[in-house]
């Protein structure tokens, strides 16, 4: 019998650390445990086999994580006269792999070195980490291989830089084999990586305004009009006062901007899932998958640590000079905001950025009725603006035609036309087919 190497263990019995050695296997080159066998290689084997082998599988499934469902194979062999057990792991392909109740930290990791199991540092976590959602954005083939990069081309060209003929090669975007890979495939100017926008009327999921997407297209084009959207949404309230006229945003919109910036930097394209926009009555919600904790420490997170997630998508907008000074953008949010807006689990990382409408609601409780209604609604909302301004000039309007006018869904026509209608601003005279609106000035 051979004795234990960096690909072999023996137990002569069924213990605790079982997970500890498999683990170990699966974030090394894989391996075999045999059970039954003691260290010199005599074998001793064990009793109730299946019995053995149900429990192997069970504490395997339930207890290390990524799953290794499907993974590890289970069997016996008869070794002089006795029944041993046989457990081959083979080298797995998400690591670093760790013992779920221990997380994935340094109490959790292990490695095969030599004959037997070794604590993973922190450094080398990250680094697996850092290979793993690299590996699948690079190392895939592209969906498709005729791409082209165009807007990426005019993006650099507008900060006065060249994207030569070796840019792909620069930028990571070929396999080893020569392929393009899913990150060129992300900012190729035809892709299918969507980028989606809603607009819900209240605080909560109930109606949806809008319902937008922004992909399918050059990852900075995305990025341009997500901005620009929100931008659009993040109104500015004033208010005349002596000796200056005072503005403020709903939310600051440098703070606005570096969560957009982020959401797209740090998002875990890996499983196909891009970040999302949410526009609330109350608050912007921006949503970017994967476990952000379990690739950055919280402080580190909070402190503007610079540890990107996805550095090639981070080398291009540095580039391009979206993002001035890594880092900065979360201490930013921190010192106006807080912490709290910051939303953690183990899926995604949400941040929600509440309005401040205080001088908004200043000038409601100022304002009278003889107050002329258009220079009230401009500062409120320019949505409502637009559809007083289409009944002015056509009192016939349908709601079709304004969802048309005002690219938004029928709901939301409805929605806005609804609130018109309680707060005495419009009517509707006659039937519904037939009649005609009119602004109650």
């Amino acid at each position: 019998m051979k004795h234990e190497t960096n690909r072999i263990e023996y137990k002569e019995k069924l213990t605790g650390d079982l997970e500890k050695e498999v683990v170990a296997f699966l974030n090394f080159k894989g391996g075999d445990i045999y059970i039954g066998i003691k260290n010199d290689g005599s074998s001793v084997g064990v009793k109730n086999p299946d019995d053995i082998q149900l429990k192997i599988k069970d504490r395997l499934i339930n207890n290390i994580r990524p799953s290794i469902m499907g993974l590890f194979n289970i069997s016996t062999q008869e070794r002089d006269g006795k029944i041993i057990i046989v457990v081959n792991i083979p080298s797995g392909a998400e690591t670093p792999y760790y013992i779920k109740q221990k997380g994935r930290s340094e109490s959790g990791c292990f490695i095969r070195i030599g004959n037997s199991a070794h604590p993973l540092t922190e450094d080398v976590i990250n680094s697996m980490m850092a290979r793993r959602y690299r590996y699948c954005l690079i190392s895939v083939p592209a969906r498709r291989q005729d791409l082209t990069f165009t807007q990426l081309g005019i993006y650099y060209a507008g900060k006065h830089k060249t994207l030569n003929k070796h840019f792909a090669s620069n930028f990571n975007f070929y396999t080893e084999d020569k392929k393009y890979n899913e990150l060129a495939y992300m900012f190729a100017d035809e892709n299918r990586v969507s980028i989606r926008l809603a607009k819900w009327a209240g605080k909560d999921k109930s109606n949806l305004l809008q319902n937008e997407e922004y992909g399918d297209q050059c990852l900075i084009t995305a990025l341009n009009k997500v901005l620009d959207r929100l931008d659009t949404e993040n109104i500015t309230q004033a208010k005349k006062t002596y000796p200056l006229r005072v503005e403020k945003r709903y939310v600051d919109k440098e703070a606005l901007r570096e969560a957009v910036i982020n959401a797209f930097v740090h998002n875990n394209y890996s499983n196909g899932n891009t970040p999302i926009f949410e526009i609330y009555e109350d608050r912007f919600e921006i949503t970017t998958y994967g476990d952000l904790l379990s690739w950055i420490d919280k402080e580190d997170f909070f402190t503007g640590k610079s540890k990107p997630r996805n550095p090639e998508i981070m080398r291009i907008f540095r580039d391009l000079e979206f993002v001035e000074y890594l880092g900065s953008g979360i201490p930013y949010i921190v010192e106006l905001y807080g912490r709290d807006v910051f939303h953690f689990s183990k899926t995604v990382t949400k941040i929600v950025l509440k309005f401040d409408k205080s001088i908004e609601k200043e000038i409601l409780k100022k304002t009278t009725p003889k107050t002329d209604l258009k220079t009230v609604v401009k500062t409120v909302d320019k949505t409502v603006v637009k559809i007083i301004k289409a009944i002015k000039e056509k009192p016939s309007i349908t709601v079709k035609e304004l969802a048309n006018l005002l690219s938004l869904t029928r709901r939301g026509v409805e929605y806005n036309l609804s609130k018109l209608k309680e707060q005495n601003k419009i009517c509707r005279v006659g039937p519904d087919k037939s009649g005609h609106w009119e602004v109650v000035e």
